[in-house]
């Protein structure tokens, strides 16, 4: 469903605002390996670092655990775990000084008992793999050899790749089920089953997040998928990807009423590539039998692509997923 019914109009992404703003993302994006030592501050409850966390699957990270103010060791807890995790917290740390400050949101939440006691895993991003990690691995491997290559143009001419694209998003699932989740579940006092586990993202992290959700859904009772970044590259033009996309979901997406899902996007900067993907997408959920018990999706008119507006309107998903 199309919450509030909004048509986007037709945006075009080459407009000269849009085309400053993917500067500005591309030259972040081709620069900044988010190298943070200092461990941000939280509003309330208390941030627990787990410091360059080693894996099998992906390259080494920090992972940010925050336990709400009530968490004592004692009564169990739902896990949120959310991609860049990085930009959740203190926005004096982040590359833009702007985070999505989860720990003032939840704990608002919380404290008006709207939503379940949970704490949040923070997977940071691997830096210049971010993208490689995120990217759906099964949907990319649709693409004919024409179209991969093509991908590959439109990643390198956005300074994503240097040589071949080979995207890593099902060895990132197995760190996040195989070794992150089972010390999560060892370490701290939390309910392991699907139904008290979810997971979310923006972006890339919101596509990893859906993909998760698809691949794992016994793991994860449910996903938040913020801004989700359909287009795989950075542009609309003779991209085959949300194509491929639409192709598995239409295949691989839980069956309706075992999981929920949450989708939104926006209309500005980068987010005004998504609202016609997205509008497809809600057409597929419906046709598999997702209703507002089990799926949430949201226009949010003149919000662009940002921490600030994943920021407000964070409330929406964690109610969604978590509320009582």
């Amino acid at each position: 469903m199309w919450q509030n019914g909004t048509e986007s109009s037709n945006i075009s992404p080459k407009n000269e605002s849009m085309k400053r703003v993917l500067l500005a993302l591309l030259l972040f994006f081709a620069t900044n390996t988010f190298s943070q030592d200092i461990l941000p501050k939280v509003c309330s409850g208390s941030l627990h670092r787990i410091e360059n966390f080693k894996s099998r699957f992906v390259s080494s990270r920090n992972i940010d655990v925050w336990l709400p103010e009530n968490y004592d060791g004692k009564k169990t807890f739902s896990v949120l775990y959310m991609h860049d995790g990085q930009m959740l917290f203190d926005s004096t740390t982040t590359w833009n000084k702007q985070s999505w400050d989860v720990d003032d949101v939840m704990s608002k939440l919380q404290k008006s008992n709207k939503i379940q006691d949970c704490i949040v895993v923070a997977v940071w991003n691997g830096g210049n793999n971010r993208h490689r990690d995120y990217f759906p691995q099964k949907a990319f491997a649709l693409l004919s050899d024409i179209e991969k290559d093509t991908v590959n143009q439109q990643l390198k001419r956005a300074g994503r790749v240097q040589e071949k694209f080979i995207p890593n998003a099902d060895h990132y699932l197995k760190f996040l089920v195989k070794e992150l989740k089972p010390l999560i579940d060892k370490k701290y006092k939390v309910l392991k089953d699907k139904n008290h586990t979810f997971i979310a993202g923006s972006s890339m992290g919101g596509l990893i997040s859906m993909y998760a959700i698809c691949e794992y859904p016994k793991v994860f009772g449910g996903a938040a998928c913020l801004s989700t970044h359909w287009v795989g590259t950075f542009t609309l033009e003779n991209n085959p990807i949300p194509a491929v996309l639409m192709q598995y979901l239409d295949t691989h997406l839980p069956k309706a009423g075992k999981n929920k899902l949450y989708f939104d996007c926006g209309d500005q900067t980068l987010d005004a590539l998504y609202p016609d993907i997205q509008q497809k997408v809600d057409l597929l959920m419906a046709a598999k039998g997702y209703t507002a018990d089990n799926w949430m999706s949201i226009y949010a008119k003149n919000q662009d692509h940002s921490e600030k507006a994943w920021k407000a309107r964070l409330d929406k998903p964690l109610t969604f997923l978590l509320g009582k």
